[in-house]
């Protein structure tokens, strides 16, 4: 029986057996990305599930070119991959594309579902489109500077347009914008024309949501103009730091800054899951905007300066917040050690005063025992006791004192009993044995003599 193989195992096994990128789309390290863009196109076309039905091979084939496509159409997975491999390249975080022409209607429910969810869907232009475009077999309707269009586009096709530019126009910059008042999801497509009249897709704008319309824009006003992926709401509500700082992750220059003077073709594709989509396009002369074409070069270059900033202050960001992640645990550490240490302070002094006043009041208990039984035997024995002291014999004030008080009274000066007839004689033999010295004894001792 074959040993079970972990998650981990699994995956290495896949990064082994997958193919370099460049070696599957056929290109170099040092391909531009319009080159990789043209190779994919081409590939994707051959090997594309609506040409290829039954054939597993060609499916297989065709998830390699769009896996390799996403790692070099991409500007830093490239690098991640170009540095480190497929290792340095997370493929889970990766966007889901897909053909919503090749779906069954449950799975595009299901893509549709998603969507809504936020899970972040990408779709491409349909196989079908793209092959009819290259074969010169789409209809194209003419388009003039300055005037919009409005029309209806079934989901998954596209409506074909030309436009002829002038020298004069093309030096002044062209816009070419499409919206939609109901917010149809769309693509604005700009194409190439081959030697041969074929149409080879060059551009692609997805439609996005600007208040309350959705609107697609290319700009060619002779210099780099940049494009903006914003990172997905899911991004952006699971690590908001982590959005912030791939929010100009995005921020590309377009491959095409400029349309030379001749006849040039646009495209509006249908992206909605189930409806057609309501669109209006319009093809501007940017001559009459010199302020705003010279305010967007001002901006974008700020952004772009941003984005190289940002991507610095990012790796400080980091270091810095694992600096105070460290400090913050550090101090909720100290600050339990010093709260443990000042409670076992706070118990030991409560142990000692409990035990200090028990043992004072134990002590007190058998004092006051032992002078009540020390009493009781000095009365009792009082007539028994003789004292010897012999005439002439000198003994210390002090120790008479404490002969005195302990012996004869059994308790402390404050005593106010009356002396027995046998303490006074007993004091009497004190003075005989001094020889007549001034026995200077305070009261209340001799109080009551």
């Amino acid at each position: 029986m074959p040993a079970h193989r972990s998650k981990s195992e699994k995956k290495e096994e896949e990064i082994q057996l997958r193919r370099d990128p460049y070696d599957v789309l056929g290109v170099s390290r040092s391909s531009t990305d319009q080159e990789i863009k043209t190779a994919y196109r081409k590939l994707a076309l051959k090997y594309h599930p609506d040409k290829n039905a039954n054939d597993p091979k060609s499916a297989d084939m065709f998830n390699e070119i769009t896996y390799s496509y996403n790692i070099l159409s991409d500007p830093d997975k490239r690098q991640q991959y170009d540095s480190a491999g497929f290792e340095a390249v997370e493929a889970e975080n990766q966007d889901l594309e897909l053909d919503l022409s090749s779906l069954g209607a449950m799975n595009t429910m299901f893509a549709a579902i998603f969507s809504k969810l936020g899970v972040p869907i990408k779709t491409i232009v349909s196989a079908t489109v793209l092959e009819e475009a290259i074969n010169g077999s789409v209809p194209t309707l003419p388009l003039t500077l300055g005037k919009p269009v409005s029309r209806k586009v079934e989901k998954q096709c596209a409506h074909f347009y030309s436009i002829r530019i002038t020298e004069k126009e093309s030096q002044a910059g062209i816009v070419c914008r499409v919206q939609s008042a109901d917010k149809s999801k769309f693509k604005l497509l700009y194409f190439d024309q081959d030697e041969n009249g074929g149409l080879y897709l060059a551009l692609q704008e997805d439609s996005a949501k600007k208040g309350k319309l959705t609107s697609a824009g290319m700009y060619f006003l002779g210099f780099p103009v940049y494009k903006l992926d914003q990172p997905s709401n899911n991004m952006v509500k699971r690590d908001p730091d982590a959005a912030f700082f791939k929010k100009l992750e995005g921020f590309q220059p377009c491959e095409i800054s400029e349309l030379k003077p001749g006849v040039h073709t646009f495209a509006v594709y249908g992206d909605n899951f189930f409806k057609s989509a309501n669109y209006t396009i319009e093809v501007l002369c940017a001559g009459s905007f010199v302020e705003e074409k010279e305010n967007l070069r001002v901006v974008e270059a700020q952004i772009s300066s941003k984005r190289i900033e940002i991507s610095k202050f990012e790796s400080e960001y980091k270091q810095v917040i694992a600096q105070f992640t460290e400090m913050t645990n550090k101090y909720a550490e100290e600050m339990q050690t010093i709260d443990e240490l000042l409670k076992q302070r706070n118990e030991i002094h409560a142990s000692y005063t409990v035990t200090s006043q028990t043992k004072i009041s134990s002590s007190r208990s058998k004092k006051k025992v032992v002078l009540k039984d020390d009493k009781k035997a000095s009365i009792k024995d009082g007539s028994k006791k003789k004292w010897s002291v012999k005439e002439g014999t000198h003994v210390p004030v002090r120790q008479v004192v404490k002969d005195v008080v302990t012996t004869l009274m059994g308790q402390d000066e404050t005593h106010q009993a009356p002396l027995t007839a046998n303490d006074v004689e007993k004091l009497h033999a004190y003075e005989i044995a001094f020889s007549g010295m001034v026995f200077g004894v305070p009261p209340p001792l001799f109080k009551h003599i």
